[in-house]
């Protein structure tokens, strides 16, 4: 995650449940099924030319990883909601955004990580703070015109139409 550890990422409830769901799922289910993999894989002989071996090792890779990724998240998250004025973008907040103040074409994300992110949500894609749109729009208010430079070198104007939990 490029989330910095002074960042506060908010879940909602359902997230934090579902997450750590995940988490416990992984630990429980998950490593033991990786672990008699490899051992079966083992038992079959020359490692080198093993397929199963080093794809079952490779998965024991990612595994660690993404349970090392949930154990920080949980670990420094908030659970709640986001805090500010009911119309100022904070993290936690859906946002929707007209380009160059063109209502028809709008963009609604949630500002924060993707494990934000209920199954629920009204939006199916989250803008990290940290991004140029995200930066540009933390702690504005509805009606505020922003403009930021977007990573292919542009400069994009925005005002921000709408913001809610």
């Amino acid at each position: 995650m490029s989330e910095t550890h002074s960042e506060t990422v908010w879940l909602t409830q359902e997230a934090h449940d579902a997450l750590e769901a995940e988490l416990n799922h992984l630990k429980t289910v998950g490593r033991p099924e990786v672990s008699a993999r490899i051992a079966s894989a083992r038992e079959e002989g020359d490692l080198s030319e093993n397929g199963g071996y080093h794809a079952a090792r490779e998965e024991q890779g990612q595994m660690e990883g993404r349970i090392r990724q949930l154990e920080h998240l949980l670990r420094t998250a908030q659970v709640g909601e986001a805090t500010g004025a009911p119309d100022e973008v904070t993290p936690g907040r859906i946002v929707t955004v007209a380009f160059d103040g063109d209502a028809d074409d709008t963009d609604t994300f949630l500002l924060g990580s993707r494990e934000i992110l209920g199954t629920d949500s009204s939006v199916d894609h989250a803008v990290s703070p940290q991004s140029p749109l995200g930066a540009a729009v933390l702690g504005r208010r509805v009606g505020d015109d922003v403009s930021y430079e977007a990573p292919n070198g542009r400069t994009l104007t925005v005002r921000i139409i709408k913001v809610s939990s």
